[in-house]
């Protein structure tokens, strides 16, 4: 069946995505709008923004909730993507104990949404449950290698209990749940100051300021554009019932940091140098995902390689800068 003929033969659907205003979120959003679905975006805003979302306010299959997932809400919906959560370092470290908090009560009040209503639930994990990890590339079935006690546990331990509650509900209480890890993502929206790499070094580069690495920079990453991974989640959450996941969304082309940086000036013909600065504690040395079951199960792979991707992500910060809001917010 073609696309074209799959769209057409869609049933509308009631569609509940936390954490809709992010920078993933708001993408997801736009999808399922352009699918025919009625959207629920529910987001506290506390790195979501209504900017995000603004082109769709007003549009008469979208609402907006502002609220918090550590709270219960009721809505009627068929499904339910759990996004809800601070993704980057500074972001989730601001205050770790609500990271915490909300990717445990998060996943409590989703589930119990879905069990209420009979929902489908979608939980999205990350690559981070792998930790540093000993084995490479990553397989769903790597338990991981996660410093309980650092301070990129309460994003790490936090996604990994979340996944546990999934788990546990789908076995004790027969939820419908989905679960995908996701791996280093990019592209328009991401928020200039969330200290995540791409976005730190098209700023920097468009700013012609140092780029900063962090040790030699031969740690590697593996980046998937955005729309990539919502590609992924869409057809993960169209799988049968009782497949449950866990799956690898990412792209996985591997890269070095330092790669990134001098690719990332290249494609700006920025002045930018290199700065390097000593490494974070707990710092995953490798991360590049198996794709092996997404390509068996979802028939998915990532289209959008780095080049192209990252052209239209420096497109998106250029407009930023021609509006006046890097020189700002780069200094947050």
């Amino acid at each position: 069946m073609s696309a074209q003929t799959a769209a057409k033969k869609h049933t509308a659907l009631r569609i509940l995505v936390t954490g809709g205003a992010g920078f993933v979120g708001s993408h997801l959003c736009d999808r399922l709008i352009a699918r025919g679905d009625h959207v629920i975006c529910l987001d506290n805003l506390f790195t979501g923004s209504k900017d995000n979302i603004a082109h769709l306010q007003g549009h008469p299959n979208f609402e907006f909730v502002n609220h918090d997932v550590n709270h219960p809400i009721f809505i009627p919906v068929d499904q339910i993507y759990n996004l809800a959560c601070p993704a980057s370092p500074i972001h989730y470290q601001y205050d770790p104990v609500m990271t915490v908090r909300t990717n445990v009560m998060g996943a409590i009040n989703m589930l119990d949404l879905a069990k209420r209503t009979g929902a489908r639930v979608m939980q999205a994990s990350t690559s981070e449950v792998y930790g540093d990890p000993e084995i490479h590339p990553q397989v769903e079935s790597y338990w991981g290698r996660v410093n309980p006690i650092g301070p990129r546990a309460c994003y790490d331990e936090g996604k990994r209990c979340a996944e546990t509650l999934f788990f546990d509900s789908f076995r004790q209480d027969n939820i419908d749940i989905k679960v995908v890890r996701i791996f280093n993502t990019y592209g328009p929206r991401m928020a200039i100051n969330d200290g995540r790499v791409v976005s730190n070094f098209v700023v920097q580069a468009l700013t012609n300021q140092p780029i900063t690495i962090y040790g030699e920079g031969a740690q590697t990453r593996s980046f998937c554009y955005v729309d990539d991974l919502v590609e992924g989640f869409i057809r993960m959450m169209a799988t049968p019932t009782g497949f449950t996941g866990p799956v690898n969304i990412g792209n996985p082309n591997e890269f070095t940091i330092l790669e990134l940086a001098q690719q990332t000036i290249a494609q700006i013909g920025s002045s930018s140098v290199i700065e390097r600065k000593p490494l974070p504690q707990d710092d995953p040395r490798q991360r590049q995902p198996d794709i092996g079951l997404a390509r068996s199960a979802l028939d998915w792979e990532p289209k959008t390689q780095l080049k192209e991707g990252l052209a239209k992500t420096i497109a998106h910060f250029a407009a930023l800068l021609g509006k006046g809001l890097v020189e700002d917010e780069a200094k947050a």
